[in-house]
């Protein structure tokens, strides 16, 4: 009889990708403790909009500065141990930060300046974690183990995470980065056990050099159909994402009248949404194409946007969350594996770093966006705004989502 283990986790994943998904479980449930603990910090040090959506871009502005050097770093070096450092550095900055907080020196400024430093920190481990999947897995198993890993990210980041770490700040400021700091430090120690392949540097090999690097792994970007198509959509997508979700824990407060425990709330449901696009993953990408299951889910996000603006009810916003949370789920999910099957294992960590840079180029625009129309019109300004950006860019964008194909 297969065990339950052999189920979820298949023996030919290897002994190293158990490993590997143990630690981001772990690191996964850290973060999303984080997500909710660090804007619930800045709204208790401030009520003013617009430091509060500094904490989203302090949470995004990293990604934007640094993923393209981390991205050159981690196809240039030893992939494992540049996780293992860059997490080493995130703990010595949650271990300062529950310093701050227990002996109450702690200001809004400090707040946002060791929120800014565990991000960047986040941007190498990040980069270099996303490489070891390819590096450890078929091809073939790439979709099981991306899910397997989307599962966990789901479950513990944005389901279990988000209350817990509400729930947690409820007990005492220092509590939820505390936990982040042991589950940070637990996800090394299970790293630390990984064997990689070797990667020998090829015979007659150029010395290294950044530039050229960088715009190898641009080149290939933009020469590859599906990969290009996968970016420049989610660039434009998030400056309108960006903007809404920037004012996300002010607008459950003031527009949907929820306490702390409602922000972490409404993130768990979409979390929920998130496990119900898991089990509905398989069975709908064998009967919808990529491109158009990319333009149904263009659609979902814009209409969420317009949702959201409406609603003063927590009912209506948490089935719009619902839905949103399984649109992403799905998203995330199809390109991540079409990047992994794609790029060439020495361009993982450039090609990945090229896509997050897209990623928070537009978030970090939008939060700005975000935090300047909330300031002046409400809370509510913002998914009006996202709506409408949507909406134009759906339709800009309707022919290009067709270039994204199964075969890659």
């Amino acid at each position: 009889m297969v065990t339950v283990v052999e189920r979820v986790l298949p023996a030919r994943l290897g002994t190293g990708f158990r490993w590997l998904l143990a630690s981001s479980w772990l690191t996964n449930l850290g973060d999303g403790i984080a997500a909710a603990a660090g804007p619930l910090l800045i709204a208790t040090l401030t009520r003013d909009p617009l430091m509060i959506s500094l904490s989203a871009l302090v949470s995004w502005a990293p990604p934007l500065m640094f993923s393209l050097y981390a991205g050159v770093l981690s196809d240039r070096h030893d992939r494992r141990r540049i996780v293992l450092l860059a997490n080493a550095l995130r703990g010595v900055v949650l271990a300062a930060l529950v310093v701050l907080m227990a002996t109450g020196t702690v200001t809004v400024v400090t707040a946002l300046v060791a929120l800014t430093l565990r991000s960047i920190a986040e941007v190498f481990a990040d980069n270099a974690t996303s490489t070891l999947t390819p590096m450890m897995v078929s091809r073939d198993d790439l979709i099981i183990a991306n899910a397997r890993l989307g599962t966990g990210f789901i479950t513990l980041n944005q389901l279990a995470g988000p209350p817990v770490g509400a729930a947690l700040f409820g007990l005492g400021l220092t509590w939820p980065f505390a936990s982040q700091l042991i589950l940070v430090l637990a996800g090394m120690v299970l790293v630390s056990r990984i064997t990689l392949p070797p990667r020998d540097r090829p015979a007659g090999a150029p010395r290294p050099n950044t530039l050229r690097e960088l715009v190898a792994g641009f080149s290939w970007t933009v020469r590859h159909p599906a990969v290009r198509t996968l970016a420049l959509t989610i660039l434009i997508f998030n400056f309108t994402f960006g903007a809404a979700w920037s004012v996300l824990v002010l607008y459950t407060q003031e527009q949907l009248g929820l306490g702390a425990m409602g922000f972490g709330l409404m993130t768990t449901i979409g979390g929920i949404g998130g496990l119900i696009g898991t089990g509905l993953y398989g069975t709908i990408t064998r009967k919808v194409s990529l491109g158009a299951l990319m333009r149904i889910g263009l659609i979902i996000e814009t209409f969420t946007h317009l949702g959201l603006a409406l609603t003063h009810s927590p009912w209506v916003a948490g089935a719009v969350f619902l839905v949103f949370g399984a649109h992403a789920f799905i998203w995330g999910t199809t390109s991540g594996t079409v990047r992994q099957r794609a790029v060439p294992q020495e361009l993982q960590g450039r090609v990945g770093s090229v896509n997050t840079v897209c990623v928070y180029a537009g978030l970090v625009v939008g939060s700005v966006i975000g935090g300047v129309l909330a300031t002046h019109f409400g809370v509510a300004a913002p998914f009006w705004f996202a709506f409408a950006g949507s909406a134009v860019f759906v339709v800009l964008l309707w022919r290009q989502l067709m270039l994204i194909a199964h075969d890659d």
